[in-house]
């Protein structure tokens, strides 16, 4: 699960993170008003939506020479402005595509002079099981890039669990930033709090970006994104709390509540697997035949026959879906319960798209027979390459 940006400071900030002060308006006219909560007279307005790249971003509705998502302002005025052109418009990055978000909220936030901007990420290391710091003197870019260009700029430094963040790991990360004086000390009370609020909070991923080092010579938390290991938010309802479902695509919102594995994409063919592994086979041979999956979907090893339906149903709900490809192999998964699901969904919703099914594994007859006796309008497939080229030849 991710939060905005102005949620992500609040809960740094309940650690004892150094953030600025702010404010989160939804409207044009609580924009003053916010404003002159702040001590001023530098203000920065912050798009809040959940995708990266704000202040390179361009509004649709605006000209082409309109600031981006995140703009600064010298006067409660300019706020006021900014406010009245972001509220409301569809914000385009590099991380929305190109139909873009709409701005439903801003963040008014206290300016900053700005010395260095550095980079500093927590995540769980795969390679080593540990949650690590990803630490760079490349600040306020696309760390990707950074990591294509100049990989040597990026140092990661993983984490004692039992011992959690030591007096060797902050001189470390210091040595890394070049951090000496004030920025030095604040170094060894913000490490340990990043990594305790990351580990606290079951996070998947915390990311500073920039960390920065003001000209007074401290560190300050620039803008934080934060995302929520979701096997674990039943431990933290304060946390679920802070879900913004206006972010979320529809489609991942009812999957989610049916404990479904569903992605939205931007294809054409819609997926119904088991198993995360062969979803992707399925996903990778769908695109080698010429066209694209428009869902990641793995129902799970132990989907009831309503999980199925819904799952079906959630595919079929995808105005861009011209095709479906059900591809069972099933172990703890039946094949009947498979047809079963795919059976009730289709007379419920109905079937205006070709759908081929492939099944294999348990009960596999039983599966079969239900499909064949449905009275359905629905092609069999013998393995997934005959699946994949009849669901693509079918769509044309």
């Amino acid at each position: 699960m991710n939060i905005h940006e102005y949620q992500a400071k609040q809960v740094l900030k309940g650690f004892g993170a150094p953030v600025a002060e702010g404010v989160a308006i939804t409207s044009a006219d609580q924009a003053e008003a916010a404003a002159k909560q702040l001590p001023g007279p530098l203000y920065v307005v912050k798009s809040q939506i959940h995708a990266g790249g704000r202040g390179k971003g361009k509004f649709k509705e605006l000209p082409a020479d309109a600031k981006g998502g995140v703009r600064l302002a010298f006067s409660i005025e300019d706020v006021v402005k900014n406010a009245k052109e972001m509220l409301g418009n569809t914000l385009v990055t590099a991380q929305t595509g190109p139909a873009g978000k709409q701005v439903n909220r801003l963040y008014i936030e206290d300016g900053a002079d700005i010395d260095r901007e550095l980079y500093c990420s927590l995540l769980v290391d795969r390679s080593t099981g540990r949650v690590s710091f990803v630490v760079s003197t490349e600040g306020g870019m696309d760390i990707e890039a950074v990591a294509h260009d100049t990989p040597e700029k990026i140092l990661t430094i993983d984490i004692d669990p039992e011992a959690g963040v030591t007096p060797a790991n902050v001189a470390e990360i210091n040595t890394a930033y070049g951090l000496t004086g004030d920025a030095a000390k604040d170094g060894e009370s913000l490490f340990p709090i990043l990594y305790k609020a990351f580990v606290e909070k079951d996070m998947a991923m915390l990311e500073v970006n920039p960390l920065i080092v003001m000209k007074d010579g401290h560190l300050r938390v620039l803008d934080a994104k934060v995302s929520f290991d979701g096997n674990a938010l039943f431990r933290h309802e304060d946390m679920k709390a802070l879900r913004d479902e206006t972010e979320e695509d529809a489609k991942e919102i009812e999957a989610s509540e049916w404990d479904l594995a569903y992605v939205a994409l931007d294809g054409n063919i819609g997926c119904m697997v088991n198993g995360a592994g062969l979803a992707m086979a399925t996903m990778d041979i769908i695109k080698l035949y010429g066209k694209e999956p428009a869902n990641f979907c793995d129902v799970g090893g132990g989907a009831s026959k309503e999980k199925v339906a819904a799952a079906f149903k959630i595919i079929t709900a995808d105005p861009a879906v011209q095709g479906i490809l059900v591809n069972i192999f099933g172990g703890i998964m039946r094949c009947d319960v498979i047809a079963e699901g795919v059976v009730a969904a289709v007379k419920e919703v109905g079937l205006k798209v070709p759908l081929v099914v492939r099944l294999e594994g348990t009960n596999v007859v039983e599966g079969k027979r239900i499909l064949n006796e449905s009275g359905l309008a629905i092609t069999a497939a013998d393995d997934l390459d005959d699946a994949a080229q009849k669901i693509v030849a079918a769509v044309g």
